[in-house]
């Protein structure tokens, strides 16, 4: 590997990607490595997004059925463009809700505490919206979180190792939730082991696919997953509060939700308007209310853009872009007191480099005055996401040059190193 700009310039040469940065409204003018926050808005999105209005303005109550994407089969034809980025059939995925609201969903649906089964299995890395939620559900059900929600510890405050997650899977634990990829130190959990350690105790297993969907591949029906959710405006670019989605494995369609709601209807029942609920048989059964259609406008274009780059290729590369960044990191940032914090070993390492440092706050203050967008996470973290589809090998050679001299200046003095209002 060459510290040199020529080299990085050759790997973008050899790119076969790099045509879908054009896809994208990037910034000449700043380094965007934050994607794994918030996705760019690709020129197909912005174009669904005006086609959803038109259908709006040309076909009113109409666009229901009518126009290119009718509104009442959007939810089910996003999950379909969905189901290869996660390894699922079409019917066993819906585009629906927010991250949070459809893990209320899956967890009220099959959260059932019998006997001595009562306790739920998460991580103390997790976000904590999921914690929230999992706390939630536990009071609902009249238990107390501290003695029924067991978190399995981390040994470094960055990573969790399986076998401690199997550990502590006992028989008193009636399901498991974890994070497909942390979101701090980006590690890739073992979800098919995990997945299959759950089963042969009796257990159900969901995971948070937030940082993981976009950006790795999965396999969640020939794992055999119970269920996943996730957020669409990271990896996936559907834009600020685009909606979010679940997968139930098919061999739960029988299972009603805990969380009924009419657009769960079957099609072909729904507008009967019975009081008797009749589920749809398959993952739309889990949807709540009325699909929110201009917040899922977005989708359409870029899950388009997914299909035709291929979640396979997206890896590949984004492996390379992490792995340039973190040589790049070790070769000229070694005397500045950065460590690297996320996995080196590609089969474990997600889509972001991960890095500590005493001063990250007002670092990442510098940084942004010099046109680089990163993310800052309390107390010391700097999250670095070159993300495939529109960051090149040049703008992370570039980046390491200005945090370089950032650094060799002491130009992040200048700051307090304390957080903003958002990270």
């Amino acid at each position: 590997m060459s510290t040199e700009k020529a080299y990085a310039l050759s790997l973008d040469e050899q790119d076969s990607l790099k045509d879908f940065r054009n896809e994208f409204y990037v910034s000449e003018d700043k380094i965007y490595f934050d994607g794994n926050s918030l996705g760019l808005l690709s020129k197909r999105a912005e174009k669904s997004v005006h086609t959803l209005m038109d259908s709006w303005k040309k076909h009113a109550i109409d666009g229901w059925s009518d126009g290119a994407h009718p509104w009442f089969y959007l939810s089910e034809n996003l999950g379909k463009l969905s189901a290869n980025l996660i390894g699922a059939k079409p019917e066993e995925v819906i585009v629906t809700g927010s991250t949070t609201t459809n893990l209320h969903q899956l967890i009220s649906s099959f959260f059932k505490p019998q006997g001595e089964k009562t306790k739920i299995l998460a991580d103390e890395l997790n976000f904590p919206s999921d914690i929230y939620a999992l706390k939630s559900q536990l009071q609902l059900k009249g238990l107390n979180p501290e003695n029924h929600l067991v978190q399995v510890k981390s040994k470094n405050g960055n990573t969790l190792e399986t076998q401690d997650i199997i550990d502590l899977i006992t028989d008193e634990i009636a399901i498991i939730v974890l994070p497909a990829v942390l979101y701090r130190s980006g590690q890739i959990l073992d979800m098919e082991t995990l997945t299959k350690e759950a089963h042969e105790r009796n257990i159900l297993i969901g995971f948070d696919l937030c940082h993981s969907i976009g950006s790795i591949p999965h396999s969640l029906t020939d794992w055999e997953v119970d269920f996943a959710f996730w957020c669409t405006y990271k990896h996936l670019n559907g834009g600020p509060g685009s909606v979010g989605g679940l997968f139930v494995n098919e061999k739960h369609f029988d299972i009603s939700p805990g969380l009924a709601g009419w657009f769960g209807s079957a099609k072909d029942k729904q507008f009967d308007l019975e009081h008797e609920f009749s589920a749809a048989r398959n993952a739309g059964a889990f949807q709540i209310g009325t699909p929110h259609v201009l917040s899922a406008a977005p989708l359409i274009g870029s899950l388009e853009i997914f299909q035709e780059a291929g979640i396979s290729r997206i890896r590949r590369k984004s492996l390379q872009l992490t792995k340039y960044l973190m040589e790049l990191i070790d070769a000229e940032l070694a005397d500045y007191g950065f460590s690297i914090a996320n996995p080196k070993d590609d089969e474990i390492r997600g889509a972001h480099v991960f890095l500590e440092h005493p001063e990250a706050a007002r670092i990442c203050k510098a940084l942004k005055a010099d046109g680089v967008i990163p993310d800052f996470r309390n107390p010391n973290g700097i999250r670095l996401a070159p993300v495939a589809l529109y960051n090149t090998f040049a703008e992370v050679w570039q980046m390491v040059q200005i945090l370089k001299t950032i650094m060799m200046e002491e130009r992040y003095k200048e700051y307090d190193n304390k957080r903003g209002v958002i990270a």
